[in-house]
């Protein structure tokens, strides 16, 4: 058996101390950088499964992109007395939910701040009494329209909550929805997505969309009468925001054509990534704005309709949208070493799906089926294994052998998902697994139970092929298993087991920093659907922009190889 592991704050307290943090020394009006820095690193915490409580008290923190010495004393500092020092200092001076107004409708850090100094407001509750009686108004730049939303807004039982983010797979068809309809109105000339949707992140809070047209006001105009609009949040001749009826927010920017890769380029860009840009740019004589390159010295502009040209112009390769989060893309493109990322056109098959034998809610031939549309090569069927007790296995074996017989030369194959038990070992007795072509090993159950030992333990079975999901988390409602990813990668090429980069909208797992240390390694991970019916085949998108924004290419993804190659590098049984 595996010994439990002491319990230490999780990742989820660290980032939100640090968001606080930020938060109030934002409205204290305190250094910009530093700010940026804190808000990274609890994205950094945020995104990282192995506890990075552990790994500041091990002095390693420090190797995670974004966390330096000053932020690992920090993590530290929780561990040791529960908060970080500077955050029990601010929370003495500043009231800590005044930071909660900063994430209201109409209201930013200096409203927010004025609220609290000059009308003494400190609480929510005391906001919202204020608001109703009609108080703030004419106060702090608070018009009577702001009042309202401020009201509408607090009704709402996630007013207190931090921003919230939604799932890329969930937004991301409804933001192409928008474009392709927008791209359908006579004004409009030119039509994209842009944001952290278009750099593929797992999660997206604003929907934004860039655009030019002959005749902005129209565009703008039509989009904000489109039917599944609730509310017009803002409104101008060349941008709005609107909201739709499940509470996603869409940021239509309408711009010259002349400056249409300008703006592109620069809602597309993470902050960090646009940051960076401009201070190399100040470096070499440049001034970037969303519009335009201005050279210093002489005053002259320049306005580029295409988005690869501003790179050019300031000495860069393009940068593919995924890479564009100041992880050392810009010295790439610079260099000309950019690497070719991974499309999904290179996938070769699904290496990971499921059918109506056990939780599926597709048959196997509509699977089958399903996955020659998508002209893929072969196919994995890997059903859980305590679905599959009995004959039934056997029986599965013999509907798969008939079926090939019908589709060949395309190949189903024989797949299996077992369960790794909390004590490393595997559901399934190698007899059975020895008759399978595939074999994903996921945790499925007692994710904080010693995961990376269960995991070392299972790639030790001469007929695990790949693990699935390894950190097991659930974004937003399940966070990573504490695993030791580099104990993990290390076995894997010790062993010759693969690790899936799980494609399902709400796991993601591996994340793009796991996955970008698994290629760093030499690691090859599989993208795979964890398709449970004939839609969520399509999900492989979603792995393909998680591998892309982790510097994937296509070497680097098992599944872009024919089966007779992919046997040829797995472990031998």
């Amino acid at each position: 058996m595996i010994a439990d592991v002491a319990e230490l704050p999780r990742n989820e307290v660290l980032a939100e101390q640090l968001d606080l943090l930020a938060d109030l020394m934002e409205l204290e009006g305190a250094d910009g950088f530093r700010i940026g820095a804190y808000r990274r690193a609890a994205a950094r915490i945020r995104e990282t499964p192995s506890s990075v409580a552990q790994l500041a008290l091990d002095g390693k923190a420090k190797q995670l992109q974004g966390i330096g010495k000053t932020i690992e004393g920090k993590i530290v500092e929780v561990v040791q007395d529960g908060e970080m020092h500077a955050l029990t200092k601010r929370k003495a001076s500043v009231p800590a939910e005044v930071a909660v107004f900063m994430r209201l409708p109409g209201l930013g850090p200096k409203t927010a701040r004025r609220i609290w100094q000059e009308l003494g407001i400190t609480t929510v509750v005391g906001l919202r009494a204020a608001a109703e009686a009609q108080e703030l108004r004419g106060h702090a730049g608070i018009g009577a329209g702001t009042e309202e939303k401020i009201v509408a807004a607090l009704a709402q039982p996630q007013a207190t909550e931090g921003p919230r983010r939604a799932l890329l797979g969930t937004t991301l068809p409804k933001l192409r929805a928008v474009v392709e309809v927008l791209r359908e109105h006579p004004a409009s000339v030119e039509v994209s997505l842009a944001g952290s949707a278009r750099r593929m992140r797992e999660t997206v809070r604003d929907l934004d969309i860039i655009a030019t047209a002959t005749d902005p006001p129209a565009l703008v105009d039509y989009f904000c009468s489109l039917r599944w609009v609730v509310d017009v949040a803002a409104k101008g001749p060349t941008k709005a925001t609107v909201v739709s009826h499940d509470g996603s927010r869409f940021d239509l920017r309408v711009v010259p054509p002349e400056s249409y890769g300008n703006l592109l380029q620069h809602f597309t860009g993470s902050k960090n990534h646009n940051v960076a840009l401009r201070e190399d740019a100040v470096r070499r004589g440049y001034s970037v704005s969303e519009y335009s390159v201005t050279e210093v010295e002489t005053g002259e502009e320049h306005h580029f309709a295409r988005e690869e040209d501003v790179y050019r112009f300031l000495g860069y390769e393009w940068i593919p949208p995924e890479l564009r989060e100041d992880g050392g893309e810009l010295a790439a493109a610079r260099s000309g070493t950019l690497p070719k990322l991974v499309e999904l056109a290179d996938l070769r098959g699904d290496l990971h799906t499921h059918t109506t034998w056990s939780d599926g809610k597709d048959t196997l031939e509509d699977m089958v089926g399903a996955a020659q549309l998508r002209g893929y090569a072969y196919y994995a069927i890997c059903d859980h294994s305590q679905r599959l007790r009995g004959d039934l296995l056997q029986r599965q074996s013999e509907a798969i052998d008939a079926l090939n017989e019908l589709v060949a030369p395309f190949r189903i194959l024989k797949g299996i998902e077992v369960n790794i038990r909390p004590d490393g070992t595997l559901d399934v007795d190698d007899a059975d697994l020895e008759t399978r072509d595939w074999v994903v090993a996921s945790t499925h159950s007692r994710f904080d139970h010693n995961p990376t030992e269960r995991i070392l333990s299972a790639m030790d079975s001469p007929y695990v092929d790949c693990i699935g999901h390894p950190t097991g988390r659930k974004i937003g409602k399940r966070p990573p298993s504490p695993i030791d990813l580099e104990r993990v990668i290390e076995k894997a090429l010790e062993t010759g087991t693969f690790i899936e980069v799980n494609s399902q909208p709400d796991r993601l797992d591996l994340s793009d920093v796991h996955a970008r240390a698994a290629r760093e390694a030499g690691l090859k991970v599989v993208i795979d659907s964890d398709g449970h019916q004939t839609g969520a085949l399509g999900y492989v998108e979603l792995g393909v922009g998680q591998a892309r924004r982790a510097w994937l290419t296509k070497d680097d993804v098992l599944n872009t190889r024919t089966w007779k190659q992919i046997e040829k590098l797995r472990k031998r049984r």
